[in-house]
């Protein structure tokens, strides 16, 4: 995207995204801002861009923000998908956008998991190894499970932000909880114990979906 703007603008351009995602995983509403002196109108930037851009990116919105704007520090929440097939048979075409599970979930003790989540915690023992933040505590605000289909369950969260691999490694655990492997007791220590290698595998990047991020100035949710 900076190479492209770049092409548009005549000048080096440096982008700020809301934040990082792992390889492989995908992004529905990611959000990135920049600065420039241009005589472009946002509607020549939005078709230029896409004119561009390799076709596994796409930009759906341009509009112009205050200066005060940052996609990342400006942000007050995001959301997360994670998707699982859940069926004995894999698909061939949604092989690189969900999780296949042979087994079959069992729902009501990840509901119990989830309620467990919601709230302010420390999440240390679902953060990925070499992370370095301040602090490890999240606000979950949203932890639910939907079936979109008869075979397709899906993990959303939303949150005041994410440790790294947090997601991924939840629903990692919490598939365990789901065949049988854990309890939701053990979930609950395994929480409380701040113990990353107590906690379940990491699940693959390819179920995973950045949704939307919120901002506090408007109601936007890109």
């Amino acid at each position: 995207m900076e190479s492209q703007l770049e092409v548009m603008l005549g000048g080096a351009i440096g982008v700020r995204a809301s934040g990082r995602t792992d390889a492989g995983v995908h992004a529905r509403g990611q959000v990135v801002n920049f600065y420039s002196r241009t005589a472009l109108r946002v509607e020549e930037i939005h078709r230029g861009l896409n004119s561009l851009l390799p076709p596994d990116i796409v930009v759906l919105h341009v509009e112009e923000v205050p200066d005060s704007f940052h996609a990342r520090f400006s942000a007050v929440s995001k959301t997360y998908e994670y998707h699982i097939l859940n069926r004995v048979v894999p698909s061939a075409l949604e092989r690189g956008f969900a999780w296949h599970i042979r087994r079959t979930l069992s729902v009501e003790p990840v509901l119990e998991c989830l309620e467990m989540l919601r709230g302010c915690h420390d999440f240390s023992a679902f953060m990925g190894a070499g992370s370095s933040v301040n602090s490890t505590e999240r606000h979950i605000y949203r932890a639910e499970l939907e079936h979109r289909a008869a075979d397709l369950l899906v993990f959303v969260f939303e949150a005041n932000g994410f440790l790294r691999h947090m997601v991924r490694n939840l629903v990692g655990t919490l598939v365990e909880v789901g065949v049988g492997k854990r309890t939701p007791h053990e979930f609950s220590s395994i929480m409380v114990s701040r113990n990353r290698c107590r906690a379940g595998m990491t699940a693959p990047a390819h179920g995973l979906y950045l949704i939307a991020v919120h901002y506090e100035s408007d109601d936007r949710s890109l």
